[in-house]
């Protein structure tokens, strides 16, 4: 397994230089379906070469990816080894030359995600864990924040393709921004995730993401001391789109939940 790990970071490092080489170019987008939801020319090539090179790496598993007709979970994918790919989380931010955009592979044993790879090519910043292994940035490891809530900086990603869920985000935003030291928001879920593990901010939420944009994040912070569940507190299942609350090992030592918090 440890060179399994090895074999993603090298691959996840040349996709980066896929995406850092085009971040210039101020690729356009194509909209994928509902608001502010777009697809580039570079989510659907980085996709392809990192699909290519995992196969070479480990022939067996399934692929499950948010582009090229891959986003499907499918009962196939509980069994054996699965790869689910983000080629690029924070495409809006690519399209604008806004970073971060980064890379995200999850690799999934029997249904659960068991390592985690996450890549910010600009930054040069790779985020990596296997689980019972602890987590590191470029070898070095973290450790999620032993803060508060209320000592705690909250990031929220904002679902903006699914306007229905627009008025719980800033609801939730709101509760948050009461009860924590301020919000932030970078655009891309999985970079979130990896500054969490990294103790630089306490809880992350979004009300919804797709399977790839947490997988890796998840066990990466799980390492880190975090606790990760959906908004109710309930665990992830891994098998779809979820709803996401990560807190650091020092804010999930106290009330958290948007369902206490209400109550205080």
């Amino acid at each position: 397994m440890q060179a399994i790990l090895e074999g993603i970071i090298r691959i996840i490092k040349e996709g980066g230089a896929i995406l850092s080489s085009a971040a210039s170019l101020h690729a356009k987008g194509i909209a994928k379906g509902g608001h502010a939801n777009f697809v580039t020319e570079y989510d659907s090539r980085i996709q392809s070469f990192l699909v290519e090179r995992l196969h070479e790496l480990l022939p067996d598993a399934h692929f499950i990816g948010e582009e090229n007709g891959l986003s499907e979970f499918k009962e196939q994918d509980r069994t054996g080894y699965a790869f689910v790919i983000d080629p690029i989380d924070g495409t809006n931010n690519f399209m604008k030359g806004y970073k971060p955009s980064v890379i995200s592979i999850a690799l999934f044993r029997d249904g659960t995600p068991f390592i985690g790879v996450i890549y910010n090519p600009f930054q040069d910043q790779v985020y990596y864990a296997m689980r019972g292994h602890g987590a590191f940035m470029n070898g070095t490891p973290i450790h999620s924040s032993e803060d508060p809530l209320e000592s705690s900086l909250v990031s929220v990603g904002t679902a903006p393709y699914n306007e229905a869920l627009h008025a719980t985000t800033f609801e939730l935003s709101a509760l948050y921004l009461k009860y924590g030291m301020d919000l932030r928001r970078s655009g891309s879920a999985a970079y979130d995730l990896c500054l969490l593990a990294s103790g630089i901010t306490g809880l992350f939420f979004e009300p919804v993401l797709g399977l790839w944009d947490f997988a890796a994040g998840a066990v990466i912070c799980e390492e880190a001391g975090c606790t990760i569940t959906d908004l109710d507190g309930k665990p992830l299942t891994y098998d779809g789109s979820s709803s996401i609350l990560c807190a650091s090992a020092g804010v999930s030592k106290g009330t958290y939940l948007p369902s206490a918090l209400r109550t205080l």
